[in-house]
């Protein structure tokens, strides 16, 4: 990897979308540390950490096309991170705006002001992660018999703006991630998990899925963004494990009870459907959606293998340690 701290050099300057969550965050700190000058966007706060300082700060909204292009003067290189990640129905046209139309915005400015290369944080759902009877690799595409999320479409027709970008000479690469563990808010997101397994949510189901620790993803995409490798995508997955026994490590961490009780077809598809009426009286975010509670019952396997082919020294962390940091890391932030 390039050391953006070599005397001999100026530091790289780096812009960073959606530096506030939890790829964002992660990866600002780790850059901080590199020595890189980074800048990150911001939309209603900028967050208080330790290096937070060391960061320029920037208010902006990738939809606001002039100030995306102001904040990308002077940047050599740009992770795209920011996205709307929801499986709420109601949340169809948010996730359209912010997931395309941002990263045609993204794309359009990298190009008109020259930046040398740009890493787009994707998901495993713009490959159509619904299948059962292969392994996913990177030379698959959402369709609509492999996809049942809004969010997975989202995913895959922004991909095809970086793709475009590329055809106009934009120097890119793509990631797709599988579901990502790292301490964050936990009232959200994949973090979710750790505290429903806290409270010691009863359920858990048969399926199995890909996961992998926010600290890895950071780590390649760096290692990917100070390659030589463009115009390539890469799943970014440890290991494919079954939520039951994903459950069970982290309720061992803690010290809780495991759920006990298996979710079936038929209690999934109740369970979804009074959520749903639940967030139409309330106005709240549904705990299940009729696309999770799908998801949970697959059994999906990721091939991770071409990483590995294209970058031979990175190693991914076992998930067992992963679940035993981040549990530690919750404890302190919550004072559990």
């Amino acid at each position: 990897m390039t050391d953006s701290t070599n005397k001999n050099k100026t530091p790289e300057s780096i812009l960073v979308t959606g530096a506030t969550g939890l790829v964002g965050s992660h990866l600002l700190k780790v850059l901080v540390s590199k020595g890189y000058s980074v800048k990150a966007l911001y939309r209603t706060f900028v967050p208080e950490y330790d290096g937070a300082e060391k960061i320029d700060w920037v208010q902006c909204d990738i939809l606001d096309i002039v100030s995306l292009e102001e904040a990308m003067a002077d940047v050599q290189k740009v992770y795209h991170c920011a996205a709307i990640v929801s499986f709420n129905p109601s949340q169809k046209k948010l996730l359209n705006t912010t997931n395309i139309e941002g990263t045609a915005n993204v794309v359009n400015a990298c190009i008109n002001t020259g930046v040398k290369k740009l890493l787009f944080v994707s998901s495993v759902s713009a490959l159509g992660r619904i299948r059962e009877n292969e392994p996913i690799t990177e030379k698959m595409s959402w369709t609509k018999e492999t996809s049942n999320s809004e969010y997975g479409k989202t995913k895959f027709y922004a991909e095809m703006e970086v793709w475009r970008g590329a055809g106009e000479g934009l120097n890119a690469v793509i990631v797709n991630p599988v579901t990502i563990l790292g301490a964050s808010d936990w009232k959200k997101g994949s973090a979710a998990i750790f505290k429903n397994v806290y409270k010691e949510f009863p359920w858990y189901s048969d399926g199995v899925t890909g996961w992998i620790d926010v600290e890895d993803v950071v780590n390649a995409m760096i290692l990917l963004m100070e390659s030589n490798i463009s115009n390539e995508r890469f799943i970014l997955s440890a290991e494919n494990i079954g939520y039951r026994e994903l459950f069970n490590r982290i309720a061992d961490e803690f010290g809780k009870k495991r759920p006990s009780k298996k979710v079936t077809p038929v209690l999934a598809a109740l369970v979804w459907r009074v959520e749903a009426l639940k967030a139409f009286f309330t106005g709240s975010d549904p705990l299940v959606t009729k696309e999770t509670a799908a998801t949970a019952l697959v059994k999906v396997h990721f091939d991770n293998s071409k990483l590995l082919q294209h970058l031979p020294h990175f190693k991914y962390t076992p998930v067992r340690k992963s679940i035993a940091r981040i549990c530690a890391e919750f404890k302190e932030m919550y004072n559990l």
